[in-house]
């Protein structure tokens, strides 16, 4: 049966996101035409604030957006998946298939990962002097593991989660495509292994000490973001329902927005293009001055 607790949270999940893009990230467009790394960091700061509701971008161009970041010199945080999918049996069969034809291990708790990709954005990173270090990250579930959006829909959300993190500054990485690879294909044996113990292991857990909180992430800090988060997104969903049901402007302005974006979306092919195109145009116009 459906669980109220998770159609409640994927519905709020769903309500934020839209009424966040046409309310909060809708104001703020014509930014773009102004500075578009001016919009870019106003829009990271007002979608960070989303990201913290899920614990209570994905362009087709993300090569051309790597190049774009490392020349406005903003800032990156970029969560990449190399595996590319979640693991099920169907995939966990593609990826042994991948290891019979190169000659590596099949693996049981991780899928091989596509290192091509990985190695691009290392190397893009790196040539815009925007990359300060690798963070590995593992992460283990002791109980029940979501697999689907169903799994949250049914209530059946992670009891626990573990993070095993490991940090690897820039100066460390290999300089070449083909050993930065092997050093990818190298992290994910450790992976292997570290799930292997983790599961095996009685209670579960990761044999490292865990990590010291920093003062300024105290559990109590932690805890009141979580719970301002959670009041703010609530009562801005609320607010904006009911805006809509009363004042006829906010609706002229909601339908606008939506036709804006449905339209940008099939002309130009996402907003991400339009700020690319915008940055395009500034840097020419600078490139001419000077």
């Amino acid at each position: 049966m459906v669980s109220l607790r998770g159609l409640c949270f994927l519905l709020t999940l769903f309500l934020g996101s839209f009424f966040g893009s046409v309310f909060m990230l809708g104001p703020v467009l014509p930014l773009m035409l102004l500075s578009p790394a001016w919009y870019r960091w106003v829009t990271d700061r007002i979608v960070a604030t989303w990201l913290t509701l899920p614990v209570v971008r994905r362009s087709a161009s993300w090569d051309t957006m790597l190049q774009y970041f490392c020349h406005i010199k903003e800032p990156l945080q970029l969560l990449l998946f190399p595996e590319g999918t979640d693991l099920t049996e169907n995939t966990r069969a593609r990826s042994d298939e991948f290891a019979e034809k190169n000659g590596l291990p099949k693996y049981e708790y991780v899928l091989h990962p596509r290192t091509t990709g990985f190695t691009f954005i290392v190397d893009t990173l790196r040539k815009g002097d925007n990359l300060d270090a690798v963070h590995d990250i593992t992460v283990a579930y002791p109980q029940n593991i979501p697999q689907t959006e169903r799994h949250l829909l049914l209530g059946l959300f992670p009891r626990e989660i573990h993070f095993h993190v490991r940090r690897f500054s820039a100066a460390c990485l290999p300089s070449s495509a083909e050993q930065l690879q092997r050093w990818c294909q190298e992290r994910w044996r450790e992976k292997e292994q570290r799930l292997c113990a983790f599961y095996r292991s009685e209670p579960r857990r990761f044999d490292q000490p865990e990590a010291r909180v920093p003062p300024c992430k105290s559990q109590l800090r932690v805890a009141l973001i979580k719970a301002a988060s959670l009041l703010y997104w609530s009562a801005f969903i609320t607010l904006c329902c009911a805006g809509l049901w009363l004042w006829t402007p906010l609706r002229l302005y909601f339908l606008l927005m939506v036709i804006f974006f449905l339209c940008q979306q099939r002309v130009t092919g996402g907003v991400e293009l339009m700020e690319l195109a915008c940055h395009r145009r500034w840097s020419g116009a600078q490139v001419k001055q000077d």
